[in-house]
């Protein structure tokens, strides 16, 4: 499965999210060391929710971008 992460500077360091996986962030001094600190997050979340016999949330974010001009 492949979730959308969210990565937004926040401060002197980054922050990201996953919107299909509530409860799950992560921070980190770059965009790259955030990016694996949530990775390792979300294996966590992902035990734990198997663990208390709970779902796991289904990707369903899309994301694009539009050009301004």
């Amino acid at each position: 499965m492949k979730y959308v992460v969210v990565i937004k500077k926040a401060g002197k360091n980054y922050s990201a999210y996953l919107p299909d996986v509530p409860g799950c962030v992560a921070a980190g001094d770059t965009p790259e060391e955030t990016l694996k600190l949530l990775a390792e997050a979300l294996k966590m979340h992902l035990n734990g929710l198997r663990e208390d016999g709970l779902p796991i949330p289904k990707p369903t974010t899309k994301t694009d971008y539009i050009a301004i001009q």
